[in-house]
């Protein structure tokens, strides 16, 4: 399967933007997982954090975030975040 475009985005500046192969999102509803080919749609976040697994079966590298929205379009997911806690 193709990767997914990924990027997490907050007020200051661009976090991330990476091609992945799954982004699990803490969205306001639950948490939801997002592969190349998902539908489009659009989410509020709740705080918590979002996993991003760069390969199958791969480990997920963990950043947290408060609030915000996730949009998933043809070009892939991004997650505008009020705040982001990247590891150094």
């Amino acid at each position: 399967m193709a990767d997914l475009h990924f990027e997490l985005v907050t007020p200051e500046r661009l976090i991330r933007s990476e091609d992945v192969h799954m982004v699990v999102v803490p969205g306001s509803e639950g948490e939801f997982g997002v592969l190349a080919g998902h539908a489009p749609f659009m989410s509020t976040i709740r705080d918590g954090e979002v996993a991003i697994y760069k390969t199958a079966g791969s480990s997920p590298e963990r950043i947290a975030i408060e609030g915000g929205f996730a949009e998933v379009n043809d070009k892939g997911l991004t997650v505008l975040a009020e705040k982001a806690d990247v590891p150094a």
